[in-house]
């Protein structure tokens, strides 16, 4: 599926997991980047009970955070090496609820833009090797040229 996009920056990858690195949601999540391809993006969390809500389940708040980081790297993997992305639209639903040792984000970029991108998510909860789709999404992400990825955007 990846096989269907050429990044525009062949550092891509580097520049990706490092903007992951410096997020400070995805760290408290206990989240990893598993996987990132052209166009393809894998975000992993291992359950904790900080991550649940009242029936044990990983919350709808976390999946959905998983979802839309996963999305939103699949398309920045696409995009010139001075831009940066930001969601601006996704829908949502949660098929099942999310019950298992981990969750697996998968975005897949659909159709890239020029200035906006559209991406499908999946997360899938595991236990051992078995996996149960727990939510899918469509999500819109906007490319913004020269503007850097850093701390210092939105600052103050």
């Amino acid at each position: 599926m990846s096989g269907e996009h050429r990044p525009l920056d062949a550092n891509y990858a580097a520049r990706v997991r490092d903007s992951f690195a410096r997020q400070p949601f995805m760290d408290h999540l206990g989240a990893s980047m598993t996987r990132i391809e052209p166009g393809l993006c894998e975000i992993e969390a291992g359950h904790r009970p900080q991550l649940t809500q009242q029936h044990g389940y990983f919350h709808g708040g976390v999946l959905a955070a998983l979802a839309d980081s996963a999305a939103g790297y699949a398309a920045y993997s696409l995009m010139p090496a001075d831009a940066t992305v930001l969601t601006v639209e996704y829908k949502i639903n949660i098929l099942r609820p999310g019950q298992g040792d981990r969750l697996l984000a998968r975005g897949r970029v659909i159709k890239p833009g020029r200035t906006l991108t559209v991406v499908q998510a999946d997360v899938v909860a595991r236990r051992g090797e078995h996996e149960t789709l727990c939510l899918t999404s469509l999500q819109t992400l906007m490319r913004l040229d020269g503007q850097p990825d850093d701390a210092r955007r939105g600052a103050g």
